[in-house]
């Protein structure tokens, strides 16, 4: 449903995004990843048809057309990151505004207020709106159009929890109905719970793109155990650095880290059993996205 083909954005002599090619598929849900600065608005709002490629091109919808196709912005719902709406409305008039812009029915209003949680507040003005309120109103305003693509720039930055449920509800029932998504994020709990799949910008290049089970894959390797030991002789740590070769000992912990997948683990246990050491304790921990999207961050700056 979003096809970017090459695209290339310049801002002056500015180089925002460099020949990004990426896909994001019939009823998937993308999170795009990166620090700030790396080209996600810009990736975005081209998709939306905010703004036009330097070079290659950015197709949305099926049969595909360019991004500022009025049949291609049709097709799209696009929630930007920050959000302003006139203070002298009440959210209910906000939110019957764009339902006219984009020809919804009426009976959408009520869905989408409730849905975003603001049928108590919908008869506030919007200059009485705390930042997350305003910001559950504009997630109202982007569910309004049964749009088959929706685009949304940290659309989590300043939602409480009421919001986080609103709009984890949201992706969750537009991916069920078929309809694709692309979101930036900062917060990477929102991509391991909704993403199917995730690409990482980085001084606008991308740099990766994983699935769900990819992740997973490269997670497994990054676990770590942690075994309370009495002492750990040289020969004991030795021999566990020839199956995990980043293992140390911590003696002030008195614990013996062995990082690794989880397959590595019992026979680590063999070797310590084998050298007469009682364990006192054991702990295991899986792999972080965290960690490891800091370590991507790291080894492409």
């Amino acid at each position: 449903m979003i096809r970017f083909r090459g695209f290339t954005k310049r801002f002056g002599a500015q180089l925002a995004v460099a020949d990004l090619t990426f896909e994001v598929g019939v009823g998937e849900v993308v999170a795009l990843l990166g620090p700030n600065g790396s080209g996600k608005t810009t990736s975005l709002k081209a998709a939306a048809g905010l703004i036009r490629p330097t070079a290659g091109e950015v197709l949305v919808g099926d049969p595909p057309r360019a991004s500022s196709d009025p049949l291609a912005r049709r097709a799209c719902s696009y929630l930007p990151q920050k959000v302003t709406f006139p203070d002298a409305l009440t959210g209910r008039e906000v939110v019957d505004f764009y339902r006219a812009l984009r020809d919804a029915p009426e009976a959408r209003v009520d869905r989408v207020l409730k849905f975003a949680s603001l049928n108590g507040a919908s008869g506030r003005l919007v200059g009485t709106y705390s930042g997350g309120m305003v910001q559950r109103l504009g997630l109202a305003v982007a569910m309004l159009p049964e749009a088959p693509v929706l685009l949304l720039d940290e659309p989590t930055a300043a939602l409480d929890p009421d919001g986080l449920c609103a709009f984890y509800g949201l992706v969750e029932r537009r991916k069920a109905s078929g309809q694709s998504v692309l979101f930036t994020s900062h917060q990477l709990g929102d991509v391991e719970r909704l993403a199917d799949r995730f690409a990482v910008l980085i001084e606008g290049r991308l740099v990766g793109s994983f699935s769900q089970r990819e992740l997973a894959e490269r997670l497994a390797d990054r676990g770590v155990m942690r075994v309370r030991l009495d002492a750990c002789p040289a020969e004991l740590i030795a021999r566990v650095r020839q199956l995990s070769p980043q293992a140390q000992w911590v003696p002030a912990m008195r614990e013996l880290i062995a990082p690794g997948p989880a397959g590595l683990r019992p026979a680590v246990l063999d070797v310590i059993r084998a050298t007469g050491a009682e364990i006192r304790g054991l702990t295991a921990e899986e792999g972080r996205l965290d960690v490891f999207y800091r370590e991507l961050v790291e080894e492409h700056r």
